[in-house]
């Protein structure tokens, strides 16, 4: 039986955008690997840390919502727990209540960008037709 998990790694601030993303992908093949199911997932960007980890100060935090077998979590951590570019990660099982604000804060946030991106359309059509007046 899969269970809904929810996982937030913080990954070292001195990596390239390149080298990021290279380290999520090998995290989520991890889990597909093994038969898991990526639900949703978030790139938090770079944030300053509560305290200094391994002399840190900022790091980038990243969020895997998915569905796994249990015994697939032990070979995620441990995956976690060999890469150097990770400073902190935690995972948790997520409950039908955790379950149903995860999917509130999802829909929310995308609800967000389709509003930005929504506001940002009409801008672009009165450039247009500022354009178009102007020329005749």
């Amino acid at each position: 039986m899969l269970n809904n998990y929810e996982a937030v790694f913080i990954m070292t601030p001195v990596l390239s955008d390149q080298q990021t993303k290279e380290a999520v992908d090998k995290f989520k093949s991890v889990l597909t690997n093994g038969g898991a199911e990526i639900v949703h997932e978030e790139n938090w960007g770079l944030k300053k840390l509560a305290y200094p980890v391994q002399h840190k100060n900022t790091g980038y935090y990243y969020l895997l919502q998915f569905k796994a077998d249990p015994a697939l979590i032990l070979k995620f951590e441990v995956a976690m727990k060999r890469d150097e570019k990770v400073l902190r990660w935690l995972t948790v099982s997520l409950d039908k209540h955790a379950l149903e604000y995860a999917e509130r804060r999802i829909a929310k946030r995308n609800g967000q960008q389709a509003a930005a991106q929504e506001a940002a359309e009409p801008a672009q059509e009165t450039a247009v037709e500022t354009v178009e007046n102007k020329e005749a």
